[in-house]
């Protein structure tokens, strides 16, 4: 497990964060605890080391989890899990257990978790299988353990955000989702690692330390949800809440080869979580958003949470039901393909993945139309979305006020923001605040119209293309998301749909860079075995839409997939 540079012990509030991860740790039952045995077969330190925790498999080599507990935490259809509890065929407190098991092995790992609270999930798990005893299903989620980034707020659980400050913070009250959550019948039992301002792609703090890739220990993990993609994608959890607001659900499913969701803002509430921004700054908003390994349980999230009457709990969200579009969809798709942008190409990995899902779909009989780069606009969006975001000090001012250094993904970002272009917003630089304010609107507004006619000029259904530059990389390095952030202006919904990894034939192809252009190093021997991924949008307030269509494109790619791994099991 990753703790704060022992270098920072001379800094006032070390000691004080020492006693929180202890406090955390000491939450995981001693039987559930890995051996030091087991850990030592590990590479060291886990950060600079290459290690496969998903082919390691120390899950099951732990033998904390019994065959049924591996077998409810494996599964990656949570319709199935839900109908299990249902009937009556698993009950809330044995699911509940095995998941707890799972997220602790998980955390020991890979430094995912935050805040531990076993006992009070056990407790509610209990609470509804009496409910059931007495026939009542509490609601759709009945029984089914949900983890939430840290930022969401629980009563009486703390939400520290990885921030020195914050380390005496405890919540008084739920947030929107979380009251919610529990109507549904979920049962909440712990919460995942953040950034320091959870303003960057990397999990690391100096309250908890990194999070760790379970696919590659000396990668990153994403950010800022990077405790809930680890969880998700060592099965700890069947359904994570992230939060976005540049990339931050979608980045981690990316980096850890997991599902993930952006909605539309404003469609499932987002009030009542502990931040460090100014919420009156807001321009982007932030959205909250499921993880999961599985395409369906992010509809089944979804539909659940707005089948809720959200209106009703959050004043800020939006008062619109659950609306089934499969309906309309008797047809073959039409999708657009977002376009490498000339500034930030993408790394070989990534434009093999899109490429081939843009043939398998195709081949499945819907139809691809190239968008042109120029129409698409990637680069000027980053430039409004990171000048709008400047205009917020908050987070800087606490953390500095705090006596923490900034984390280095901070400084690298910095660093690459310097290298990349600022001509579309370099007109307002001189400009005050509040004129830089409105200046960034307008051009917001323009890149939004722009898409708008972009989407009647070719008659797409979605776009389709990458998730970023990247696939997962080494810690620090992953830096700007141009093809996440490009959504948050927007505000399309948009999914990660996991397909394929880096192979070694991807080594072979060269990363020829061009003067302007801006992206990570491109290390392909240490990314062997890494997650691809596509990423598919479609406009605003078609949440369904885009979940449906992203679906389609699942069981297209994953048809493909299977086909490769019965050829090689024949071989």
């Amino acid at each position: 497990m990753t703790v704060p540079d022992e270098g920072l012990s001379s800094y006032p509030w070390e000691a004080r964060a020492i006693k929180k991860r202890q406090r955390r740790n000491e939450a995981i039952p001693e039987e559930w605890r890995l051996r030091q045995n087991l850990l030592g077969s590990l590479r060291t330190p886990l950060e600079r080391s290459k290690n496969n925790l998903m082919e390691l498999n120390l899950v099951r080599q732990s033998g904390i989890l019994t065959v049924k507990e591996l077998q409810i935490t494996e599964s990656s259809d949570v319709t199935s899990l839900l109908e299990a509890l249902a009937s009556g065929q698993l009950t809330a407190e044995e699911v509940t257990v095995s998941f707890c098991k799972r997220a602790a092995v998980a955390h020991q790992l890979t430094n995912c978790l935050t805040e531990i609270f076993f006992d009070r999930a056990l407790e509610r798990a209990r609470y509804l299988d009496r409910q059931k005893g007495k026939g009542q299903l509490v609601g759709p989620l009945h029984g089914l353990p949900i983890s939430l980034k840290d930022s969401f707020q629980i009563a009486g659980v703390a939400s520290t955000l990885g921030l020195t400050a914050y380390l005496d913070h405890s919540a008084e009250s739920n947030s929107a989702l979380v009251d919610i959550l529990l109507a549904l019948g979920a049962v909440l039992y712990c919460k995942t690692n953040v950034p320091q301002t959870m303003m960057t792609p990397d999990s690391h703090n100096f309250v908890f330390g990194r999070t760790l890739n379970p696919w590659n220990t000396s990668l990153s993990a994403g950010g800022s949800s990077g405790g809930e993609g680890a969880l998700i994608a060592m099965r700890g959890a069947p359904i994570g809440v992230g939060t976005d607001i540049a990339g931050s659900i979608r980045v981690p499913a990316l980096c850890c080869g997991t599902c993930g969701f952006r909605p539309t803002a404003s469609r499932i509430p987002y009030s009542g979580q502990h931040g460090c921004a100014d919420e009156g700054l807001a321009q982007i908003l932030p959205c909250a958003g499921p993880l999961a390994n599985d395409m369906k349980a992010l509809s089944l999230f979804v539909k659940a949470v707005l089948q809720a009457k959200p209106a009703s709990y959050d004043a800020s969200a939006l008062d619109v039901n659950w609306r089934d579009v499969q309906g309309q969809f008797g047809r073959k798709l039409r999708f657009g393909l977002l376009p490498e942008d000339s500034t930030y190409p993408l790394h070989p990995p990534v434009r093999r993945t899109v490429a081939e899902a843009s043939r398998l779909l195709q081949a499945s009989g819907h139809e691809v139309v190239e968008l042109q780069s120029d129409e698409c606009r990637i680069s000027e969006a980053l430039q409004v979305a990171f000048a709008l975001f400047a205009l917020d000090e908050t987070a800087d001012g606490i953390v500095k006020a705090a006596g923490e250094p900034p984390i280095p993904s901070r400084i690298r970002i910095d660093q690459e923001m310097g290298k990349a272009p600022q001509e579309f917003v370099s007109d307002l630089r001189n400009l005050s605040e509040l004129k830089q304010l409105s200046g960034l609107n307008i051009k917001r507004q323009e890149l939004i119209s722009d898409w708008c006619r972009l989407w009647q000029k070719y008659e797409i259904d979605a776009v389709i293309g990458p998730g970023g530059r990247t696939t997962a990389i080494e810690h620090d390095e992953f830096t700007l998301p141009p093809y996440t952030v490009l959504m948050n202006v927007l505000d399309c919904p948009a999914c990660i749909i996991p397909f394929g990894r880096v192979t070694a034939s991807d080594a072979a192809e060269r990363l020829d860079l061009q003067p302007g252009q801006v992206v990570p190093s491109y290390n392909p021997l240490d990314l062997e075995g890494i997650p691809c991924c596509v990423q598919v949008f479609t406009s605003k307030m078609t949440d369904e839409k885009c979940l449906y269509i992203s679906e389609v494109v699942d069981k297209c790619l994953q048809a493909k997939e299977s086909f490769v791994v019965a050829r090689d099991a024949d071989a």
